[in-house]
């Protein structure tokens, strides 16, 4: 797991009191009742908030307010732990790793193992947690999907709302990308409730440009 060293980043993670994270993942309840652990990272987006217990992840959660990083051409971006990381457990620095080379180094992390998930909806079978896993393993870094050719490839052409509906409720963002999830005119769509559109932007074009230059 990488830390900020506070010699080195003069600006830590502000206190999370003071944040404004996405309130889809702060207002969900816990209803597996796992005593859950949080990591907080300072990353490109801002600050992310990683949640979860022994078994696996439960959020990733994105600051609202945060300003993305700006581009230059020799852009270099850091993301590290910088609070939490004394209670950190096996998935979550798991998932920390895959988010520092996701900004970081992101020709790597088809070659890096996922963390596992442990929030309540990947437990049933249901069609939410099909597009969410159809969307992790078959849209790959650097791709985008339509809302319809999703719902095609979860295997209900006619389930356009309801895939807008599981990307509004993935609690596991940038891992489980819905960012790469876009308006069949090729337009961005809306980000977390149209929040974090501007977030969205970032992300799409930080894979462009690294698909590019590969």
């Amino acid at each position: 797991v990488h830390t900020c060293p506070r010699d080195r980043h003069p600006f830590m993670c502000e206190s999370t009191m003071e944040a404004r994270w996405h309130e889809k993942s702060v207002q969900m309840k816990n209803p597996s009742q796992c005593e859950l652990t949080r990591v907080t990272l300072r990353s490109p987006l801002g600050q992310i908030q990683v949640s979860g217990c022994e078994s696996g992840v439960h959020y990733i959660q994105l600051q609202e307010d945060g300003a993305p990083a700006e581009r230059t051409e020799a852009a270099s971006y850091a993301c590290c732990v910088c609070e939490g990381q004394e209670e950190t457990t096996a998935q979550l620095r798991r998932c920390t790793d895959w988010l520092r080379a996701y900004f970081c180094e992101p020709w790597t992390i088809e070659t890096l193992p996922l963390p596992a998930f442990h929030h309540p909806v990947f437990q049933k079978a249901t069609f939410t947690s099909r597009v969410l896993q159809t969307l992790l393993r078959d849209v790959k870094f650097g791709e985008t999907v339509s809302y319809k050719h999703l719902a095609e490839m979860a295997g209900n052409s006619r389930a356009v709302r309801a895939v807008g509906g599981a990307m509004r409720r993935n609690p596991i963002p940038l891992v489980i990308p819905c960012h790469r999830v876009i308006s069949a005119s090729g337009q961005s769509g809306n980000y977390m409730g149209g929040k974090g559109n501007h977030l969205k932007e970032w992300l799409l074009t930080h894979e462009q440009q690294n698909v590019l230059t590969r």
